[in-house]
């Protein structure tokens, strides 16, 4: 059953004191991958009222694994482009293809965006395919 009100729920665990400090940093984490993001004012509220500022950054740092940890920082974020795959045969058992595999392909037909990818350098026009550039 999906919660409808989290932060309600979230509340009571978070300031209980009985609870370690690990414990409710993984309860944030937790409200945080389920509502995709919450605002700055929100998160420096949570962290303040629960007593953790020492272990903020263990929240903070989820962004570099580009898990939107403030609302606005997935707004500045680039998705990248998914391939329609649709048509593809797949496994029974296989539901999703990791963004990766279309990285992968992209960055062999030389079809990645230099700005994205600035280290990702592109094949010379003179290339001919006979080695590696």
């Amino acid at each position: 059953q999906k919660v409808k009100d989290s932060m309600r729920v979230l509340l009571p665990v978070l300031l209980n004191k009985s609870h370690d400090s690990y414990d409710k940093i993984r309860a944030i984490l937790l409200y945080i991958f389920s509502t995709n993001g919450t605002t700055q004012e929100n998160l420096d509220k949570l962290i303040q009222n629960v007593q953790i500022e020492s272990d903020s950054d263990m929240i903070r740092n989820w962004k570099y694994l580009d898990v939107p940890v403030i609302s606005s920082f997935v707004a500045q974020q680039h998705k990248y482009t998914r391939r329609d795959r649709s048509k593809e045969e797949t496994f029974q058992l296989s539901r999703w293809t990791p963004v990766i595999k279309d990285v992968m392909e992209d960055a062999i037909e030389n079809k990645l965006d230099s700005k994205d990818w600035p280290y990702c350098s592109r094949c010379p026009p003179t290339w001919n395919g006979s080695g590696a550039v």
